[in-house]
């Protein structure tokens, strides 16, 4: 599972061959993901009919507050060691449980430019999670590009499948209408809900990334893949949307991939020149904390993101993260 640098490069042949496989699957679908759930967005009937769903708390309390920060270029070693850090795979997952994994598989991208989770490290947790005894492992997004050119062309399908896991593509009778508790954006709408179902653990992994209105995706924003209808609509409350992303997802771990981050154009890059080697993985019980540090490998602190602090506010992890002495080791 060790990346070489035979692996971090795209052979040409290769990358025009699944290039132009993906292009002729998104013509054929056509961005279906955008009108999946109902493209006029969400209506007043699901409310009265008694329908909606809301996710279960998936963290584990007397895990909270466990954080590990990993320096390397090696994606598989220095996730382990983040791994081990916190309390090791086995510490989270146990014999039985469904595990949900949630990936950023929003764009029709080849892994090497950095817009989506690198397939490898999806594979691998994938495989530690079987191995600690999980029944299943759902691996899933919502796409903002066509879902099947997106999980193709990103490599996340094969790696799932070549990890036992169960690749979800969104259709329309996958969703189902939530309102987040206290919420004031997501209110009966759409929610990608039957990958829940026989899940009780939730695992984050998600690139660090730059993205023109928010300032930066990762964990936290990681989660509105989660979300059908016309969500565009929420980007004009960039900030207050991740935020009660963050209230609709507790999760039982995040993985956030500082190996290579986007630093320009974000969040769909198109570059190699949008990349920078940060050598960083970061794992940990608290997604807010995750995101704070992985903001400073883009050159920003927790106040330049608005909607750090807001989810800190709301009680929901802590901005600080030293403040949770994560545990630091480099891998040669």
């Amino acid at each position: 599972m060790n990346e070489s640098p035979r692996d971090s490069s795209m052979n040409r042949r290769e990358f025009l061959s699944r290039t132009l496989r993906a292009g002729v699957l998104a013509a054929a679908a056509g961005s279906l993901s955008y009108w999946l759930y109902d493209g006029r967005g969400p209506g007043p009937d699901s409310t009265a009919q008694g329908n909606l769903v809301v996710l279960p708390d998936f963290s584990v309390p007397e895990l909270s507050g466990r954080m590990s920060v990993i320096t390397g270029a090696d994606r598989i070693r220095t996730v382990d060691m983040g791994l081990k850090a916190v309390g090791g795979i086995e510490a989270f997952i146990r014999k039985g449980d469904g595990v949900l994994i949630k990936v950023n598989a929003a764009f029709a991208s080849p892994p090497i430019l950095g817009a989506t989770t690198n397939p490898q490290l999806v594979s691998h947790v994938a495989t530690l999670c079987r191995k600690a005894g999980a029944s299943s492992v759902v691996v899933t997004d919502n796409p903002i590009n066509d879902p099947q050119s997106c999980f193709t062309l990103s490599g996340i399908g094969d790696a799932a499948r070549s990890a036992g896991a169960r690749l979800m593509l969104p259709t329309g009778s996958s969703f189902a209408p939530t309102t987040v508790p206290h919420g004031k954006l997501i209110r009966d709408w759409p929610l990608l809900h039957a990958p829940f179902q026989g899940v009780n653990k939730v695992i984050g992994i998600a690139p660090v990334k730059d993205h023109h209105r928010s300032g930066a995706s990762m964990i936290m924003k990681n989660w509105y893949g989660l979300l059908g209808g016309q969500r565009n609509i929420f980007h004009q409350n960039i900030n207050d949307i991740i935020l009660e992303l963050a209230m609709m997802v507790k999760p039982t771990l995040v993985i956030l991939d500082g190996t290579t981050s986007m630093m320009t154009n974000g969040p769909t890059g198109g570059s190699l020149s949008d990349l920078k080697q940060t050598r960083c993985m970061i794992v940990s019980t608290d997604q807010v904390a995750a995101d704070a540090c992985g903001a400073s490998l883009l050159g920003k602190r927790a106040a330049d993101l608005p909607f750090i602090l807001k989810a800190q506010n709301a009680g929901l992890g802590t901005a600080d993260y030293e403040s949770l002495n994560p545990a630091r080791e480099a891998v040669g």
